[in-house]
């Protein structure tokens, strides 16, 4: 069972750390809570939700290129120290496999996202946050590829604790554990093998004339031009045309499509813009990131 880094997750004493384990073996009754609302009183036990919802239609995550900071710092709990992997790209092991719901619903994970037991997300003790794995139920085939954004579980001998959406779309919510399978995927490599018109972010910022670092020139000397998140780039106008109606639909009109051309081919730059100011860009960098719209690159071009 994850334990989150967090203030709403563990109490300081002495410079001592004092965490509390709970079980990965679901509970049943009303202790579980609803899973479906993050209001109310927190569950004492974890559990399935109160209502289950059909998880053959939520879809797995999509791993998406990562263009800000990892959080791969070691850090103790129960007493033992943890070093973190700085790239999880080529992790592979096989092991047990557990979930966490209800008590957890609603809290904040260790990469300060919002734990919801109806994503496909995981936690693990030491791959980078984020970062993204294909879990294979080893016991019946089934697949899934979740987004690691917590640290745990740290009970017995467990590689990796799952969302209860993932793991019921495993097979094994019912019975708690399973042996599986889990493999760390490149997002770049599977944008290209997956979606092969896109050109993902990290081929995209590079061309920009400022790539994804903030500007070191003061605010009040860019506001001119202003800041632009480039959320993609396509080769494919029809491609870029189709993120900007969804991007649209996530933060507004200011979105537009700005082809450049490099070498001999036009890349067609889906670009949200201009915003004033930094803090104005990186609430919705987050904003796009909340919906699943990948990390975009701060450029201080159109």
């Amino acid at each position: 069972m994850p334990i989150v880094l967090s203030s709403t997750r563990y109490l300081l004493f002495g410079g001592l750390v004092l965490l509390a384990a709970c079980s990965s073996t679901p509970q049943s009754g009303p202790a579980a809570g609803s899973g479906g609302e993050t209001g109310g009183a927190r569950p004492l036990h974890d559990g399935p939700p109160s209502y289950m919802q059909d998880v053959s239609l939520i879809p797995d995550a999509v791993p998406t290129p990562h263009t800000g900071a990892y959080k791969a710092s070691p850090y103790t709990v129960l007493g033992q120290r943890y070093q973190p992997m700085q790239d999880g790209r080529s992790y592979r092991e096989e092991g047990t496999a557990s979930w966490y719901g209800t008590k957890f619903h609603g809290q904040h994970t260790a990469n300060g996202e919002v734990y919801d037991l109806y994503g496909m997300s995981a936690a693990h003790k030491t791959l980078p946050l984020p970062t993204y794995v294909k879990v294979t139920n080893l016991e019946n085939g089934r697949q899934v590829i979740v987004r690691v954004n917590d640290r745990g579980p740290f009970y017995s001998d467990r590689i990796i604790d799952l969302s209860f959406a993932a793991a019921k779309k495993l097979g094994y919510a019912d019975q708690g554990t399973a042996h599986v399978r889990v493999e760390g995927i490149d997002p770049v490599a599977w944008q290209q093998q997956n979606n092969p018109s896109y050109l993902v972010t990290r081929e995209a910022v590079a061309e920009a004339p400022v790539a994804a670092a903030l500007p070191a020139e003061p605010v009040e000397n860019v506001q001119a031009g202003g800041y632009y998140l480039q959320v993609g780039a396509f080769s494919s106008d029809q491609a870029a045309q189709a993120l900007r109606q969804r991007v649209m639909g996530v933060v507004g009109n200011n979105v537009r499509v700005s082809p450049v051309q490099i070498d001999s081919r036009t890349l067609h730059r889906v670009r949200v813009g201009p915003l004033s100011t930094q803090d104005e860009a990186r609430r919705m960098m987050e904003t796009l990131r909340v919906a699943n719209l990948g990390t975009p690159a701060l450029v201080t071009a159109n």
